[in-house]
């Protein structure tokens, strides 16, 4: 049985958190810089957008690993890559192709990259037992998993569970990032704007 702890202990406790500011912070306020997050949302509405800027907002903190397991170094991903200007960051951020047992031995290294994203969770083949294990072998390093979708559902009952497991749900309709999870910024119902333009001939229709 584990020792139970006070209301003192816990209310005493320090976090590890990403201290943004700006939109990331009235939208997501400081989450905790390890467990999971989960990013959903339906095709076409600026989910890769919105990874490539939160790959540049948490690279300010520290190293980055993009794991394109779906576009990899295609032309598209290129095109991304040089619409949001990611090389400004230098090799803060990586991008990689990685089956997770790859991904796996390169986290082992020592001064691993803190930061992975994920596109997608479904490319990864995972079981729900190997997340855990992923999970728990590495608690210092933060996990964002971007889902394809079935419906308005991510795909698959493993991608369900790990949505309900996550930290921070982040949902991408017509370019604008919504917290859906525990952490809620004060202005989280507006959204985070991902492409302005493009959020203004959505929301306005």
């Amino acid at each position: 049985m584990s020792k139970a702890i006070s209301s003192t202990d816990l209310l005493s406790k320090k976090y590890d958190l990403i201290e943004w500011e700006g939109e990331w912070y009235d939208n997501f306020e400081e989450p905790e810089a390890s467990g999971t997050w989960f990013i959903s949302g339906q095709s076409g509405m600026g989910k890769t957008s919105f990874m490539l800027e939160l790959a540049k907002e948490l690279a300010k903190i520290d190293r980055v690993l993009f794991n394109s397991l779906e576009e990899g170094t295609s032309r598209t991903m290129q095109k991304a890559w040089q619409r949001h200007q990611v090389a400004e960051s230098g090799r803060k951020i990586q991008l990689i192709q990685e089956k997770p047992e790859e991904l796996i031995l390169r986290l082992r290294k020592r001064q691993s990259p803190r930061f992975i994203i994920i596109d997608s969770f479904q490319y990864t083949g995972l079981s729900f037992e190997q997340y855990r294990a992923i999970k728990k072998e590495f608690p210092n390093k933060l996990f964002i998993y971007n889902s394809q979708m079935d419906g308005s559902k991510p795909m698959g009952k493993t991608a369900n569970r790990i949505l309900y497991d996550a930290d921070l749900k982040i949902w991408v309709e017509g370019f604008k990032a919504f917290s859906k999870g525990r952490y809620l910024g004060e202005y989280a119902a507006e959204g985070l704007t991902i492409w302005e333009d493009g959020a203004q001939r959505y929301w306005t229709k």
